[in-house]
């Protein structure tokens, strides 16, 4: 039986803002979050992807990844998305704030 995707964010990830990342869970994130994806294959190689959204397009880094993902995948041990904490945090502060502004 195949093993059930974790959907709870990593330990080093909940440790930069706990009273909000604990409860999350994550069925897909969006490539804006990230900062890398680091790719394991099984030969022991590693591929660190750096994820720069104001550099490249986000369509034209999706179709690279899933390009990428498509050639290697018999290959492929892990993928690590890596999550730019900082950012998430930053807009999740500010939407939060421009929100319960509304409501007033």
């Amino acid at each position: 039986m195949p093993k059930k995707p974790n959907k709870k964010l990593p330990k080093e990830v909940i440790s930069h803002w706990p009273e909000v990342f604990d409860d999350v869970e994550i069925d897909v994130v969006p490539l804006e979050y990230l900062d890398s994806v680091r790719v394991q294959f099984a030969d022991g190689k590693i591929w660190d992807i750096d994820i720069n959204t104001q550099k490249n397009k986000v369509e034209d880094l999706e179709r690279s990844l899933d390009e990428l993902f498509e050639q290697y995948q018999d290959h492929i041990k892990n993928v690590d998305f890596r999550l730019n904490t900082e950012k998430v945090k930053r807009d999740i502060t500010s939407r939060t704030k421009k929100f319960l502004k509304l409501k007033k």
